[in-house]
């Protein structure tokens, strides 16, 4: 019983009622002036629902009275946008002209029900109704108090009712347009790119700055030498300066949705990686060809990011082991290659998220990447379209 009474003690029972209760004060005014032509209004709604912004406005007060409690939560579908067409147009007329029945209906019901309910407990105590036809045609007696919750039920059932009917209609006539629902899944998808580069950004940076870290701490505790000591320590140093400046910038994106992308690595900037490998001890042979700095921002940005995974992945899984790095520009392609050898004749060198982001990165730019052995030695190979 408690269940069933739940929806009592809801705000948008309420709400949702008042909503239906609005298009009775236009109404009303317009019997006050005519009574001999109630059906004026539901002829001036026509052309008013054409108007784009009135759209805006019915949804609008959807949201906030058919649906408050999901304003914070998930979406309500009411669309708060005008009318981008006829389709957007004729829908808004049809709900006006529905809102407004509907609104008839809920006035009709809200009214007579309770008069229902007052005639019989007359009746009841032993009085002549004044009001309701339906009573007149029951003697006045005690027996009629047994009947008084019936109208209160179904006043109960009307106005829920009602609500959840008012509330499905508004969702089909004043939800989202095509256009609409393309634009905000074309908006998700982005986000969710962006989460995705974020993510790639992080184990990028944060992975090469400590896979250095503790290469170069390895080989310091192993060598025993103050000289070689220092240097190492400077090399931690100074790729966990870079790794919390990527970081930084990282979460500054996170802070600010439009702030520029401008600040990260570029291709330009490799100098600084390949350094960080040869002082953790891998052993760099590096060419480059072509004017890199001509590159484009976008993919001179994904091509430093591969690199860098690149040679992570060699110094985790590798070691200090020959590595030849190859960068060129031609043809109007970003080649980029590393290679190193395989150890202990494993069959690889490096499985997990870091490669899967190296294949994505190039995907994304519309190019390939190859990872795996080739002719006895682990090899990344990206080809990156330069438009």
């Amino acid at each position: 019983m408690a269940r069933f009474l739940r929806p009592l003690l809801w705000g948008t029972t309420y709400t949702r009622l008042l909503h239906l209760w609005v298009p009775m004060l236009f109404v009303s005014v317009w019997l006050f002036i005519d009574s001999s032509k109630p059906w004026v209004p539901a002829v001036v709604l026509v052309p008013l629902g054409l108007i784009p912004a009135v759209r805006r406005g019915e949804g609008v007060q959807a949201r906030f009275m058919l649906a408050p409690g999901e304003r914070d939560g998930k979406d309500p579908g009411f669309s708060v946008a005008p009318s981008a067409g006829w389709r957007d147009r004729w829908r808004t007329v049809l709900w006006l002209e529905a809102r407004l029945l509907l609104g008839v209906a809920a006035s009709m019901v809200t009214v007579w029900l309770p008069v229902f309910a007052v005639d019989l407990t007359r009746a009841a105590l032993g009085h002549w109704p004044s009001g309701d036809p339906v009573v007149r045609l029951l003697d006045p007696h005690w027996s009629c108090a047994l009947l008084i919750p019936l109208p209160l039920i179904a006043l109960y059932g009307a106005v829920v009712g009602l609500g959840e009917f008012i509330t499905a209609l508004a969702r089909r006539l004043l939800g989202p347009s095509p256009t609409e629902r393309l634009a905000a899944l074309e908006e998700r998808t982005e986000q969710l790119l962006e989460r995705n580069r974020i993510a790639r950004e992080l184990h990028d940076s944060i992975g090469h700055a400590l896979t250095v870290a503790v290469v170069q701490a390895g080989a310091a505790r192993a060598a025993g030498d103050p000289e070689f000591t220092a240097r190492a320590l400077a090399a931690i140093e100074e790729t966990g300066r870079a790794a919390l400046e990527d970081l930084e910038r990282v979460l500054g994106v996170l802070r600010e949705a439009e702030r520029p992308v401008s600040g990260r690595p570029t291709l330009a900037d490799a100098d600084r990686l390949l350094e960080s490998a040869r002082t953790s001890g891998a052993k760099v042979d590096a060419e480059v060809s072509g004017p890199v700095e001509t590159v484009a921002g976008p993919v001179s940005r994904e091509g430093y990011r591969i690199l860098q995974e690149a040679l992570t992945n060699v110094l985790r899984h590798a070691g200090s082991v020959p590595v030849r790095v190859r960068v060129e520009v031609r043809d109007g392609t970003l080649s980029l290659e590393v290679r190193n050898p395989l150890p202990d004749g494993r069959s690889g060198s490096g499985r997990g998220s870091g490669l899967r982001g190296i294949r994505e990165r190039a995907a994304l730019l519309g190019g390939s990447a190859r990872t795996g052995p080739h002719e006895g030695d682990w090899q990344v190979h990206a080809e990156l379209p330069l438009h």
